[in-house]
């Protein structure tokens, strides 16, 4: 038997969505404490030069994060 069904897997959906909300998390976590966060368009914004902008990326990672974990 080379599949079973019933196997545990991390790629169910209670396991990936925990595994994404954890990754997204801390991804703001960590680029807030460096000062710069990724934006799907313009590459990085930095803290520094557009606090508005870095912000609202940040605090987006974090609802994402939060929405996938709950």
């Amino acid at each position: 038997m080379l599949f079973m069904p019933d196997s545990p897997s991390l790629l169910r959906p209670p396991t990936i969505f925990l595994m994404l909300g954890s990754i997204s998390f801390s991804l703001a976590v960590v680029w807030t404490c460096i000062g710069k966060a990724r934006t799907r368009f313009h590459g990085w914004v930095y803290r520094a030069e557009v606090p508005n902008q870095f912000w609202f990326q940040v605090a987006m990672y974090c609802f994402v994060g939060a929405g996938l974990m709950g």
